[in-house]
């Protein structure tokens, strides 16, 4: 039997804008074929038993799961991450940091520099960097003592690895800094957050390099029929957005109008604290007491503090609650990530990484796939 070579049988292919169900995906570490009829024999076959087959979800925004924070900084809390998010069809994500001193926060950055190739599930496809350059009036539950001004100190030595950073434009010596990264590493998403901008301040931003919008309507100004802010940019612009589908962060009309604006401009994330995945109880997020009860956490102030929202929970709401169909759905997960990120990834196509999941009409993850190697399978199944 040849070893590396897997296909998958009896399928539902969502496969670009249609979901098909007569051909076989053909695999190694990457894509090979998806056709009708392929020769079987010495391949090993994963039979789907006529359930949904997509790429793997991308989330580019969580902070923890499974008891584990990124900010712990250790190579255990990263494996801990990885394995876990496997349960929720998500294959890689981006390791996301907070708003802590300079100390904490290169800790964390130079594990995720060292580590992040080692671990066994979920990988880890470089770091989102939420603050500390941030409004201090919208710091949310993050820590206003540590917040600074935009600079390259604290960055420069994990450029590689950084994809992805927010912070608020308005702030002083931050416009000069997101036209200096826009120009010397474009490869590196700047996206507006934790921020308190007007809507000519944002829609200014948005001309110096940002070119997307952390968590929609949380931590930013509210859109207001006189002053539309930040959201009312978002709105009357290309920029892209993501947003926290977990129907405690964002009202199901929230969803359902950003969804109909945004259309394929719109990802979906988790924002998922350490609680992700676990019993309710009391956590801590950045050095923050947290309690998590019902689906919600908050710090002791009532401040929501991340969330404990998994990627295919996420998926099912937007059904629920929006006009998105399944393909439009799993593509804010797939898709619309992996080209903002410009990586081969998110797509069951021919030459791209073979991360893929397996899930039922309910969104249970029946299997998540690796680099073409069976990673995750529930039990039920």
């Amino acid at each position: 039997m040849n070893t590396s070579l897997k296909a998958i049988i009896n399928a539902k292919l969502i496969v670009g804008d249609e979901i098909v169900e007569d051909k076989i995906l053909l695999f190694d570490k990457r894509i090979v074929k998806i056709e009708k009829k392929i020769d079987l024999d010495q391949i090993e076959i994963i039979d789907a038993k006529h359930h949904y087959v997509s790429a793997g979800f991308i989330d580019i925004h969580i902070h923890g799961s499974g008891g584990a924070d990124i900010m712990d900084a250790t190579p255990q809390a990263l494996q801990t991450i990885s394995k876990t998010l496997l349960q929720t069809g998500t294959t890689s994500f981006l390791a996301t940091t907070m708003t802590m001193s300079n100390e904490v926060i290169n800790k964390a950055l130079q594990n995720i520099q060292q580590h992040s190739k080692k671990v066994l599930g979920a990988k880890i496809i470089g770091i989102h960097l939420e603050g500390p350059f941030i409004n201090p009036a919208k710091h949310g539950a993050q820590d206003k003592t540590y917040i600074e001004p935009a600079n390259f100190k604290l960055i420069k030595n994990y450029m590689q690895e950084i994809k992805m950073i927010t912070l608020a434009p308005e702030e002083k010596g931050n416009e000069t800094f997101i036209k200096d990264m826009s120009k010397k590493y474009p490869h590196i998403i700047l996206s507006i957050g934790h921020s308190d901008a007007s809507y000519a301040e944002a829609k200014k931003s948005f001309k110096w390099g940002i070119s997307h919008a952390t968590h929609l309507f949380n931590a930013m100004n509210p859109y207001h029929h006189r002053k539309p802010g930040i959201v009312g940019a978002v709105f009357d612009s290309d920029v892209s957005c993501d947003i926290i589908a977990d129907l405690v962060h964002t009202h199901p009309s929230a969803l359902a109008l950003v969804q109909h604006v945004k259309k394929d401009n719109l990802l979906l994330i988790t924002d998922a604290m350490r609680a992700g995945c676990m019993k309710c109880g009391t956590y801590d997020l950045g050095g923050r007491r947290v309690e998590v009860s019902k689906g919600k956490a908050c710090l002791e102030d009532g401040t929501l503090a991340g969330s404990v929202l998994q990627m295919n929970e996420a998926i099912v709401n937007m059904l629920k609650y929006t006009s998105m169909t399944l393909i439009e759905a799993i593509n804010a997960v797939t898709r619309i990530p992996a080209k903002k990120l410009a990586i081969p990834k998110g797509e069951l196509k021919v030459g791209y990484d073979a991360d893929i999941v397996i899930f039922d009409e309910n969104l249970s993850i029946i299997k998540s796939i690796i680099d073409g190697e069976v990673k995750y399978q529930c039990l039920d199944y």
